[in-house]
């Protein structure tokens, strides 16, 4: 792993998980539990299921594919200018109140600084693109949506899901895109997730951020640095 010191003049990158790296939620379940709220799913049904995956993917076994068809269900059925009317209620009553300031001050320390911040999710684009605008970020890498002749999303993934490997090879061809290369630039990657150990392995500055068990076990034996943003309940 190479130090600032080894990369003199290189582009910095600095990339950020999303759910519980700068929010202290999973955006994707709380888009489940507010799609119930406005009565768009049925709570026993949808919320038993939503859980079933959610826990799946703190696992690292979660079927993508199948969770993104039953994740985005209610906003093909609803179609776009509904959804996008839901998506900003959400954005008012459960993601703004989130956003805390230390996040936001990590984030903006970077943009200051010059670098080209990323967020790159696994949560799919519908949910994470008004978020990313929210923290003031340009740039996102999140499991894009396959749309239909109308311009709307049908449910099925485009291309390579943006979790755990697939995050290296969507970082990879972004990349690729702008003519770059990893030893090109500089990278640092926020991340609490276990499931960002691909990712948190190929950058130049791994940062475990609010990191699970797993993840602080394995920063604080590699050396890793370690940070955590938000207060740890009681």
């Amino acid at each position: 792993m190479s130090t600032s010191s080894d990369l003199p003049n290189k582009p910095k990158l600095a990339l950020f998980d999303l759910d519980h790296t700068l929010l202290p939620l999973d955006s994707d379940h709380g888009w489940g539990e507010f799609s119930i709220a406005i009565g768009w799913c049925d709570r026993e049904a949808f919320g038993r299921q939503n859980d079933a995956f959610f826990a799946d993917y703190q696992a690292g076994q979660l079927n993508v594919p199948d969770y993104v068809r039953f994740a985005t269900a209610a906003v093909v059925e609803r179609g776009q200018q509904a959804s996008d009317a839901a998506h900003q209620r959400f954005m008012d009553e459960v993601i703004r109140p989130a956003m805390q300031p230390a996040a936001m001050q990590l984030v903006q320390q970077h943009l200051d600084a010059g670098d080209t911040v990323v967020i790159t999710s696994a949560t799919n684009e519908f949910v994470t693109r008004p978020i990313a605008q929210a923290f003031g970020v340009q740039h996102l890498l999140a499991t894009e949506l396959v749309r239909d002749a109308s311009g709307w999303f049908t449910g099925e993934i485009e291309g390579i899901p943006n979790m755990r490997e697939g995050k290296v090879q969507r970082m990879q061809q972004w990349l690729a895109d702008r003519d770059l290369t990893w030893d090109g630039v500089e990278t640092t990657f926020y991340s609490d997730s276990w499931n960002d150990v691909p990712l948190l392995e190929r950058v130049n500055h791994p940062v475990a951020t609010n990191p699970d068990e797993r993840l602080r076990a394995l920063a604080q034996e590699r050396g890793w640095r370690i940070v955590d943003i938000f207060s740890k309940a009681p």
